[in-house]
Formats: structure tokens, sequence, C-alpha cells
């Protein structure tokens, strides 16, 4: 664990190599969590592969689900200082970067922040966090799977008054999690995991399916997940200090010109649409970008192209052979 601020602790852990090419990987969320799979991307005879939490989610303390967490000290702004505390703490000069969904716009985001701390990044289902972003995953891909969307609407209607067309949806369930009603924050978080596990797991291979409502990830963490996730979109993540950089990330993605990038995102992900990828590159046209037709926000193929990329940093330091998708 390292001490960060604010009365957080941030856990971090290492793997592979002690002596190879630093990688960070940053989870998505905003308030997910480390899976052990993220070591299989990275070769660890070439690697030293690194993991954190973010705060607030995981084994970082304290969690949002308790009374003791505090949103006005958990801000983009933070996330990237906490990141570079890390690199500081294990004196590591620069690294590689490998964020996924919500870890892209972090990587982005400390990538502006700390240029010359970076070598390269890979991003996978790639976001930008924009305010189109924030409004189309909240509500926006509810006219896709309108009965699920229904289901959480009636339930955030049920705890806080909330009705289609008064104010945004990301607001009311934001306002229940941050509350002090218990039984509110549960049920709230419950109906907030199921829709997200309708529309995240399109393109995924049917044995990789879960059954929507099953969530496997232990209460405390989905009512974490769902007080961050909320947290952040309410704030669009948001287009103001302590958060991103004014005008967005999208204002400011030419600074990362000559700056090693590989994106790696689905046709089908319905989530976070392939126009964000396709934009961020627009603007970094030296950048790579996979687009695996078959898969959406995630998808073995989409995991393969990441290895590959990895593998073609540790050699080259480019990802010039990463290939294509499927």
């Amino acid at each position: 664990m390292l001490t960060v601020g604010d009365g957080h602790q941030v856990y971090w852990e290492s793997s592979g190599n002690p002596d190879g090419i630093p990688a960070l990987y940053l989870h998505g969320g905003p308030g997910g969590s480390l899976k052990p799979g993220y070591r299989r991307h990275f070769d660890p005879a070439a690697y030293r592969i690194i993991g954190l939490q973010q705060r607030g989610a995981g084994r970082s303390t304290p969690s949002a689900a308790s009374p003791a967490h505090r949103p006005e000290h958990n801000t983009t702004e933070h996330l990237v200082r906490d990141i570079e505390a890390l690199r500081a703490h294990l004196g590591i000069e620069s690294w590689l970067l490998a964020g996924v969904s919500w870890g892209s716009t972090l990587a982005l985001q400390y990538a502006l922040a700390h240029p010359g701390r970076v070598r390269g990044i890979v991003l996978v289902a790639v976001t930008t966090t924009s305010p189109a972003e924030v409004d189309w995953i909240t509500e926006g891909v509810g006219a896709l799977y309108p009965e699920a969307f229904q289901s959480l609407c009636d339930v955030v209607t049920t705890h806080s008054g909330w009705r289609p067309g008064q104010g945004h949806l990301i607001d009311a369930v934001a306002g229940v999690m941050t509350g002090d009603d218990a039984e509110a924050r549960l049920d709230v978080a419950l109906a907030w995991m199921a829709w997200e596990e309708t529309h995240i797991q399109i393109g995924l291979p049917v044995a990789q399916l879960r059954p929507v409502g099953l969530c496997e990830a232990p209460i405390e963490e989905q009512i974490a997940f769902t007080t961050l996730v909320s947290h952040y979109w309410s704030h669009h993540a948001a287009q103001a200090t302590g958060w991103v950089p004014d005008g967005g990330l999208a204002a400011h993605l030419q600074e990362l010109r000559g700056l090693p990038i590989c994106m790696i995102h689905g046709r089908r992900d319905v989530s976070d649409p392939v126009s964000t990828p396709w934009a961020v590159k627009r603007e970094l046209p030296a950048a790579e970008l996979h687009v695996v037709e078959s898969e959406g926000h995630g998808g073995p193929h989409m995991m393969e192209l990441w290895c590959r990329a990895a593998d073609s940093f540790a050699v080259t330091g480019t990802f010039a052979a990463v290939g294509g998708g499927a």
C-alpha cells in the first residue's frame, strides 16, 4: 500500500522481471479493480508489470463504499497524482502505460501531465470521457436496450424521485450513492451493475457471457463501483479544474504527437463507440488503431492484439509489428 494523502492508501503490485521495461496497467471504471488476467498481456521476461488500484476501488482504502470516503478527494487530478507518486516511490524513470476503458482516459491524462515519464501507451476499449461519451453511455445506449434501461430507471426513481426528462439519470444515481440510505445505495448499485452487464458484454464469446444480475464481485465492490462511476460521470469527469484539462482531452491530444500509441477497439462496442478512437486517431495520425470487427468492449482477439502490442514495444520501442484485427 502507498499512502497518497487525504487519508487514502492505494494498493499496488508488481510482477515479472524487476529489471524489465516498467509497464503500468490502469483498470477501468471509474471504480473497477485489478483482475489477475491483466498480467498475461505482458511477457514477464521482458516487463516489470505493475498494477495499481485507483482511489476508493478494490483493496485501496478507504473504499468508496465506506462512509470514510470523501468524494471531493477523488478526482482525475488526484488519480494522476497517485500514479506519479507510485512512479517516484518505485524509482522508475519512465514507463509504458496500458489503459482499458476508463483506464485509457486516465493514461492519456497522465501522459499530458507528465509526458517525460511515458515511453508509450496501449489503449484498449478507448474512452476519453467527453460529455458526449458520458451522455451516450448513461442514457443514449438505453435506446438499444429499452426494457433493461427502464428497469434501472424504475429503481432510481423509487429511491430518488427522479423522472425521465427531469435532469440527468447519472446525477440522480450519484445523489443516491453519496446519501445515507444504505438500502437505497444497495438497490441502485445492484440495478446499475445489472444494466452495465447488459450492454458491456456485447461481442463476447458465449462461453464468457455472465447472466445479467449475477455479478461475481462482492457487494461492497459493486457499491464502490457504482459510487465512483456515478461520481465521475456526473461531473463528466469533467470539464473543470481537478478533473481533466480545460476543453477536455480532445483539445490537448496533439501534445502527445511523437509518443508511440496503439489503440485497440471493438467495432461492436455499444458502450464506447469506435467514433472515440477514430477521433483520437485524427488528432494523432501516427497512432496505431486496430478495430476488431467481431468484438465489443473486449474479447479474445482484442486481448491478443494487446499481447502483440506489448511484444512489439519490448523489441522495437514501437507498435509497428502488431498486425490486424479479426
